[in-house]
């Protein structure tokens, strides 16, 4: 043991949350073990990486709804991506849709009462006239519904970034995945400099960044040390924890490593490193998390609902009810207030099952 690893075990953690709450990053080894020590143990871990996280967002939880405004047509190999040139997915291609109809799916994510609405467009990245058009989209939905934009378009620079700040966009997302020793292994046709350089675009700009990773993709515990490191370098304020959604016809598929509790302890690093940002539970939780979704709430202060760009994920009205039972509250927009306000006084028993049967069908008179 050295000298600076405190001798009683609960200490341990205590110090850990201290440090988070002073600014105070993890060490190399104390982030290693954090992902893979034997002696581990996950509730005095979460309780810790929930320390900072009540700090700097209390009880609140942040609901994301995303749109994938395109689909499929892309010129880039990410393997880990349904819509990459060379993935096998049974997924139906279209271009971009219609004003029209973006809008009123930003109308419906404003009235199912989320915090975000998350544009996304396959591509490498996007023209300078379709750049103005997403603005144009951008303006006109900040005008008329109660709700925070974010665009994930691809590569992007200066000129783009200018014109989304002027439209009134709150984010920018392009996620740095991997780690950059490893980033060839998962897509060849841009580097993880261009990434960063679309980070660091949105931020000389003004325009908040949003990045995160995947995990799952035969990583080493050091690669997603080296991302978590990353982001805070960027002082990225919006981090996406994906886990690896295994899609028939992907390149990458699932490497076996993701238990629910590995998934846990990922994001307790990622808020030790990162004690300030919003840390969402991204792609995956559902399948990886399983009945362990609630304890990803104490690490993470953020969700997705209805699901991602092509898989599905679970229902608002399902996710919201997993919040409020695990004690946290929903920071949606005025549109969630009122559906709260409307449900009061409703039973929450849930019939084991589903369906509208309490009895055992054998039980029950016919």
């Amino acid at each position: 043991m050295s000298e600076s690893t405190p001798s009683n075990s609960l200490d341990r953690y205590r110090n850990l949350a201290e440090r988070a709450l002073a600014g105070e990053a993890p060490s190399e080894a104390e982030a290693i073990w954090i992902l893979e020590g034997d002696d581990v143990e996950l509730l005095p871990l979460l309780q810790a990486a929930y320390e900072p996280r009540r700090a700097a967002f209390g009880r609140k939880v942040m609901v994301h709804v995303l749109n994938n405004v395109q689909n499929g047509l892309c010129p880039e190999d990410c393997g880990y991506c349904s819509q990459n040139k060379d993935s096998a997915a049974a997924i139906r291609k279209y271009a971009m849709k219609s004003d029209e109809a973006i809008m009123a799916e930003a109308e419906a994510a404003a009235k199912a009462g989320a915090t975000r609405y998350c544009m996304v467009l396959s591509g490498r990245g996007p023209t300078v006239e379709r750049t103005k058009r997403i603005g144009k989209l951008v303006r006109e939905i900040k005008e008329n519904f109660p709700i925070e934009v974010c665009l994930s378009a691809g590569l992007m620079g200066d000129e783009h970034a200018q014109i989304l700040k002027e439209a009134g966009l709150d984010r920018m997302n392009h996620n740095l995945n991997t780690s950059e020793r490893r980033y060839d292994d998962i897509t060849s046709t841009h580097t993880y400099a261009d990434r960063v350089a679309t980070l660091e675009a949105a931020k000389r700009n003004g325009i908040e960044s949003c990045s995160g990773m995947i995990v799952g993709m035969g990583e080493a515990s050091a690669d997603i040390i080296e991302v978590a490191f990353k982001l805070r370098e960027l002082e990225v304020p919006s981090i996406p924890v994906n886990f690896l959604i295994p899609i028939t016809g992907n390149q990458v598929q699932n490497d076996g490593s993701l238990t629910p509790e590995h998934c846990l302890r990922a994001l307790s690093l990622m808020r030790f490193v990162n004690p300030t940002a919003e840390i969402r539970v991204a792609g995956g939780r559902e399948g990886h998390l399983r009945t362990m979704q609630p304890f990803a709430l104490y690490p993470a202060n953020s969700l997705f609902v209805e699901g991602y760009l092509t898989t599905k994920g679970d229902p608002v009205e399902e996710t919201y009810a997993m919040i409020r039972d695990a004690g946290f509250e929903i920071d949606g927009n005025e549109f969630y207030d009122e559906i709260e306000t409307a449900k009061s006084g409703d039973s929450q028993f849930r019939i084991p099952g589903g369906g509208d049967q309490l009895l055992k069908p054998e039980i029950a008179e016919a």
